[in-house]
C-alpha cells in the first residue's frame, strides 16, 4: 500500500469510526468535494458536511470500503454507507464510487458518484421511485441538503 492508498484507508477507517476530525485531517485546506446530494462544496463546508452527517446518524451508520487504488496524483475507492435517512427514517444502502486527486500528501479533490435515483427510492419510498430520476427532484434534494448544511454551520 502506497502513501495515498494509506491516506484513503485512513479516511474511510475514520469515517467507519465516526471520527470527523481525522477524516478532515486527510484533506488539503483547499479541498473540493462533489457528490449528487450536495453538489460542489469547498474547504470548511466539506468538514462541516461530514460532521453533520455523522451527528445526524447518531452512531447508526455502517461504512465499508474496498478497491482502494492510488498513484502519486489520483486515486479511487468503492464504499458503501448503510444508515437510516434522517428525514424519513427509511433504511438506505448507498453504493458509492469515489475518486480522489492528491496534492501535498493530502486529498485536494474528492468526488463521490452514486445513482441518485436508487438512493431516492430508498430514502423517500414511492415518491423517490416516481420522481427521483427527475432533475426537479434532484435539485430539490440538493437544495435541502445545502440548507441543512447552512443551518448546521450557523449552529457550529
Amino acid at each position: 500500500m502506497n502513501a495515498n492508498e494509506a491516506l484513503i484507508a485512513k479516511f474511510y477507517t475514520a469515517f467507519a469510526n465516526a471520527d470527523a476530525k481525522t477524516m478532515v485531517e486527510c484533506y488539503h485546506p483547499k479541498i473540493h468535494f462533489i457528490d449528487p446530494a450536495f453538489g460542489l462544496l469547498k474547504e470548511d463546508q466539506v468538514a462541516k458536511m461530514w460532521e453533520m452527517l455523522l451527528l445526524k446518524s447518531k452512531g447508526n451508520i455502517k461504512i465499508e470500503f474496498s478497491n482502494v487504488k492510488a498513484d502519486d496524483s489520483t486515486g479511487s475507492a468503492n464504499w458503501v454507507a448503510t444508515y437510516n435517512f434522517s428525514k424519513t427514517n427509511r433504511k438506505v444502502v448507498n453504493r458509492i464510487a469515489a475518486e480522489f486527486v492528491f496534492q501535498d500528501g493530502l486529498i485536494i479533490k474528492h468526488t463521490d458518484n452514486f445513482d441518485i435515483w436508487k438512493w431516492s427510492k430508498q430514502a423517500f419510498g414511492i415518491t423517490g421511485y416516481l420522481l427521483g430520476w427527475t432533475g426537479f427532484f434532484q435539485k430539490k434534494v440538493q437544495s435541502q441538503a445545502l440548507s441543512s448544511l447552512q443551518k448546521f454551520q450557523q449552529i457550529k
